[in-house]
């Protein structure tokens, strides 16, 4: 049987992966000087209130080949083979450290998916992944599904100030700034894994119009797809994008989730991320 292991930055919850069968192993975050694991330490709740009371400047720590090792052979070890879906090695060592850690493995088959994707885009994925390995197909008829699903999921997303992925690296200092003036809401995406920008559009209702317009671009047969949809501490503007979704393109099924405190460091609190196949 195929086990499927994944990270933290899927952003699925423990409860959804316990349900799945889905192994996830943490990536940390750091907040002066105490490293936490992701969700297992440190729920979204609890990060992001801490990250309005405290003004703190949290980092993230990839995982380490040993972490991945440890679970990777317990699971050969016991009879099954390993499908490692990891998000995008563009972001975070944390794909390297899986392949590290399959050349570790003795005597057993393990293989090392790169996502290039983030959040519930890369969720997505592993839990398709996984409801395919539930269902008893083999490793190479999912790796074969994972991969055309990766390659065609679109990130798109706002997030309420650039000022955390600046910090970060994962934008300039100018396009922060200009993100910054006037109530400005920058639209970014994941282009080959990396963060890009998109549009800016001034005010929430517009930055939603913004996405369902990019859905409508560029999805295909989204009615039968699984949309997803993250957000970080603004449950409110998610259900009301998935509202949006469900009136304008039919969709019967969406799935939300919260993000989580790795990808919350980069992203900060009040993004909305939406997450389809084109």
């Amino acid at each position: 049987m195929v086990k499927i292991v994944t990270d933290s930055a899927s952003d699925l919850s423990l409860e959804i992966a316990k349900e799945f069968d889905i192994a996830i192993v943490p990536l940390s975050v750091n907040i002066n000087g105490k490293s936490y694991r992701d969700r297992y330490d440190l729920l979204p709740a609890e990060f992001y209130a801490m990250l309005d009371r405290e003004k703190i400047l949290p980092t993230t720590s990839q995982v380490a080949p040993q972490a991945f090792y440890e679970v990777f052979q317990k699971i050969v070890d016991e009879g099954h083979e390993v499908l490692a879906v990891i998000f995008s090695s563009e972001l975070s060592g944390t794909f390297q450290s899986a392949v590290v850690a399959k050349g570790m493995v003795k005597n057993g088959r393990v293989e090392v998916f790169d996502t290039k994707g983030a959040s519930v885009g890369h969720g997505l994925t592993v839990l398709e992944a996984a409801k395919m390995a539930k269902a008893g197909y083999g490793l190479e008829e999912i790796l074969t599904k994972v991969k055309s699903m990766a390659e065609r999921m679109e990130h798109v997303f706002v997030v309420d100030s650039l000022e955390m992925l600046k910090r970060g690296g994962r934008v300039s200092a100018t396009v922060a700034f200009l993100g910054g003036m006037l109530n400005v809401k920058p639209v970014l995406q994941l282009e080959g894994g990396k963060i890009v920008p998109l549009d800016k559009v001034r005010g929430w209702k517009k930055a939603l119009t913004k996405l369902l317009s990019v859905m409508e671009e560029r999805g295909k047969g989204l009615e039968s797809q699984v949309i997803g949809i993250s957000h970080a501490n603004y449950e409110e503007m998610a259900q009301e994008l998935a509202g949006q979704v469900r009136e304008r393109f039919g969709v019967k099924e969406i799935f939300i989730s919260e993000i989580g405190p790795v990808i919350g460091s980069h992203t900060g609190s009040g993004t909305i991320a939406l997450f389809f196949q084109s």
